[in-house]
């Protein structure tokens, strides 16, 4: 913990950080903390999820804020309500047995309990926008004596609208508070409310490649788009025991792709910006006990899910940005365990595929899917544990049963059909694609149009795609 020592945090933080199983600080919070322990600069600092960014903030606010003082001292802004229950739970973890009240407070959920709980005396606030305004509308939030202001996923707050709100809220806080703002990307919009609404500030920066785990095995089909559910149904199948995220675009191709996996019996469930509060919570805790295998999702919905022991994610396309990407992979290979990565790339994506390699400073392998003996194989493997272990539990439930019918039948006739009327269509080829047909390719311009000006955008792809309001 010496490393921890010389960022300047006091032994009651260490005591607590040892207890939580740190054992060094990240590059981000060896370059933050000290700078906010120190409270002479403003922070803006470039990192991602994953990267231990909120201790950066949550330590040292934790260091300098009174207890007991029933008053307002820091208000931390997320996009998500799952993000800032995330953080909440997260400086709550931190703050050991300091007498100081963290509270969540985000939409799709009673307001007047929130209300209730402020009254009664809260120190920390977190957020989403949309719903610190409303409170504030009321009265029940009163910023303007807090010390700390944080911006998390600043970027992501931008593209979902926020910007308005967020300076609204920034206009009633008190000019002489520390401010942090964290984000994956610098847009111009995110660097104009640093300029207006913070004191001088460093700026601190996490390099990418420090982001993208080695725990995390990155693969990726070529596959046409028509076939990809077909695809991902291999996929699921040649993996013993799968659980994972399925990531889409759209809040649309979520609901469709949950809808045909529920037609095919799988344990499946769609979550987007769309779907309540109360289901989200619902769907989020049969994940976490693996009642629901895969869960289909749009970026933003996504995030906040804290789920160790995923075995994949998928992404069913190509994700909107290099940056989204490694969020969505950074999802699988957590706590020292390693996950696996799988991207769909269609015809239409190969050139955003080669952005996101550049970008991110990694390489996906190409693989060939799973073929259908092969998920078979899989399957009679998973078929004679189970039957296993059945054996071994010693049942003679059924030992009369089966003696009579071994008087009546040879024992591999009465085995083969017991396995027909238990597996159904299991075990049937038929029920999978042939995917042999060649993946499309782009035909070649003719001989004709190879002296034609190129149009501007012959690199679109290869750039960051237009936002699409659908997304979440």
């Amino acid at each position: 913990m010496e490393e921890f020592k010389k960022l300047g945090l006091s032994k009651r933080t260490i005591s607590v950080l040892e207890k939580k199983g740190f054992k060094k600080p990240t590059s981000i919070q060896v370059k933050g903390i000290p700078l906010l322990l120190d409270g002479k600069k403003d922070v803006v600092g470039q990192s991602q999820t994953g990267t231990g960014k909120t201790a950066v903030f949550a330590l040292p606010i934790l260091e300098r804020i009174k207890e007991h003082s029933k008053t307002i001292q820091a208000i931390i802004l997320t996009p998500t309500r799952e993000l800032a229950i995330q953080v909440a739970t997260e400086i709550n973890s931190l703050k050991g047995d300091r007498n100081i009240k963290v509270l969540s407070v985000y939409g799709g959920t009673p307001i007047e309990v929130q209300r209730q709980k402020l009254r009664a005396g809260i120190d920390i606030v977190v957020g989403t926008p949309g719903r610190i305004m409303d409170l504030q509308r009321r009265r029940s939030l009163i910023l303007d004596k807090i010390q700390y202001a944080v911006l998390d996923e600043a970027d992501e707050m931008l593209n979902m609208g926020f910007v308005d709100d967020i300076e609204s809220i920034l206009q009633h806080t008190p000019k002489d508070k520390t401010m942090l703002l964290f984000s994956a990307t610098m847009p111009k919009p995110i660097l104009r409310i640093a300029e207006r609404y913070m004191r001088d500030y460093e700026f601190i920066e996490v390099e990418q490649a420090q982001i993208i785990t080695n725990t995390v095995k990155q693969i990726y089909y070529d596959i046409n788009s028509r076939d990809k559910i077909a695809g991902l149904k291999r996929i699921i199948d040649a993996t013993v025991d799968f659980h994972g995220i399925v990531f889409c675009n759209t809040k649309a191709t979520v609901d469709n792709l949950a809808l045909q996996l529920t037609k095919l019996k799988y344990q499946a469930s769609a979550l987007h910006g769309d779907i309540t509060q109360g289901q989200r919570e619902k769907i989020l805790q049969q994940f976490r006990k693996r009642t629901i295998k895969v869960l289909v999702a749009t970026d933003v919905a996504a995030r906040g899910i804290d789920v160790n022991d995923l075995t994949h994610v998928i992404n069913f396309s190509l994700p909107q940005s290099p940056e989204l990407y490694v969020h969505r992979i950074g999802r699988t290979g957590r706590a020292g365990k390693t996950g696996i990565a799988i991207t769909f790339v269609s015809p239409s994506e190969r050139r955003m595929l080669s952005y996101v390699e550049r970008v991110n400073k990694c390489k996906l392998i190409k693989q060939e899917l799973p073929s259908i003996k092969d998920i078979i194989e899989s399957k009679k493997a998973e078929i004679k544990i189970i039957i296993k272990k059945i054996i071994e539990g010693n049942s003679t439930k059924y030992l009369e049963f089966a003696e009579e019918l071994l008087k009546e039948y040879p024992p591999t006739e009465v085995v083969s059909a017991v396995l027909k009327y238990s597996l159904k269509d299991e075990l049937d080829v038929n029920s999978y694609k042939d995917l042999s047909a060649a993946i499309e390719i782009q035909k070649p311009r003719r001989r004709s149009d190879r002296n034609r000006p190129q149009r501007n955008n012959r690199h679109r792809d290869a750039r960051r795609p237009r936002r699409n309001n659908n997304r979440r």
